[in-house]
């Protein structure tokens, strides 16, 4: 059997002879659950044959470092960023690696001494829904020079080149008004969110451009926005819509917490849904099939996006030979629910 110098064998000598990736090895060495069998077997005996050993401080190191990821969310109890959790976590679980989980309740300040304090404890990598209150991004950019590879889920970083995984909220809003105007509405309001926010301009863009594709006009005071579109701001707004001077016969919402809301205060003032008035709202949330009559929406997908945003940050972590691009933007399909409050079929 042929000698090596074991003090100078590398996980890239023994991957050079088995012609894999070092990844590959790395991933057989940390005892990886994605790893076949036979290649398990062929890497274990290359390294008996090679009589190369592991530093096992330096193994250490490098497991705290590997098997931690981060995720911060603006909320845990909003259902679209429980869903994304969700999908986050099983998929890292099944690839051997712990999530923990932050919130930054929508604050810069928060969301920044978290991120730091994950780049200083080793995390593997960081999965992020930036907050409302965060227009700046040099914490995100201390993480991009630290190496430490992380992905944007939901709400976009303009400006900055970085993995991203999220949905065409200008085409699902789009979609969402397409199907009030099939059903014959005219006069068509948006409660949208936080214009500050691109997602929220993308959804009222999304409404705009729906209108004037079908000649409809655009009518300003029909057009309410909200900070944090909650169910008190969606009664707020649609009091505000029965008081104007043009009562409206359908209603964009950017989310479905407000989308319930306008539901409710309609009905207190015995106008017919979707009779008088079609809403439709956006996320599919648990409350679009508690309302009465059931609520119309969009499905963002959000465990699969949590599922995609973990497999995104993995590859990122593993890959030790740089065959990944800098950077990736994904974005998932959604799908429009049609239930009893838009639809006079």
């Amino acid at each position: 059997m042929k000698k090596f110098d074991s003090s100078r064998i590398t996980i890239k000598d023994i991957a050079q002879a088995l012609n894999v990736s070092t990844s590959t090895v790395s991933r057989v060495l940390s005892n990886h659950p994605a790893i076949s069998e036979a290649t398990r077997k062929l890497v274990n005996d290359k390294v008996k044959e090679m009589e190369f050993s592991i530093d096992p401080i330096a193994s250490s190191f490098r497991s705290k470092k590997t098997r931690s990821i981060g995720v911060i969310c603006p909320r845990i109890d909003i259902d679209f960023h429980s869903k994304v959790i969700s999908g986050i976590e099983d998929f890292a679980y099944k690839q051997g690696y712990q999530i923990t989980i932050f919130q930054s309740q929508e604050n810069y300040k928060k969301e920044r001494e978290i991120v730091q304090m994950l780049e200083t404890s080793l995390a593997a990598g960081v999965i992020i829904c930036p907050g409302l209150q965060t227009h700046k991004f040099d914490h995100l950019k201390k993480l991009k020079k630290a190496k430490i590879p992380f992905v944007v889920y939901d709400r976009n970083i303009e400006g900055m080149k970085t993995n991203k995984v999220m949905i065409d909220d200008f085409s699902a809003s789009f979609k969402a008004t397409e199907h009030l105007i099939s059903m014959g509405c005219k006069k068509i309001s948006h409660i949208s969110g936080d214009q500050n926010v691109s997602i929220f301009n993308a959804r009222l863009q999304g409404f705009k451009s729906a209108l004037q594709k079908f000649d409809l006009p655009i009518i300003e005071e029909l057009i309410k926005e909200t900070k944090q579109l909650s169910y008190e701001e969606g009664t707020t707004c649609s009091k505000e819509l029965l008081k104007g001077k043009i009562m409206p016969d359908g209603i964009v919402c950017a989310n479905d917490y407000t989308a319930a809301a306008a539901i409710q205060v309609f009905k207190q003032q015995k106008i017919k849904i979707p009779e008088d008035v079609a809403v439709i709202g956006f996320s599919n949330y648990p409350i679009s099939t508690m309302i009465d009559p059931q609520l119309s929406t969009i499905d963002d997908s959000s465990y699969h996006m949590g599922r995609i945003a973990a497999k995104q940050l993995i590859q990122q972590i593993e890959d030790t030979d740089n065959e990944l691009l800098d950077y990736q933007e994904i974005l998932i399909k959604t799908e429009l629910i049609i239930r009893k409050s838009s639809n006079r079929g």
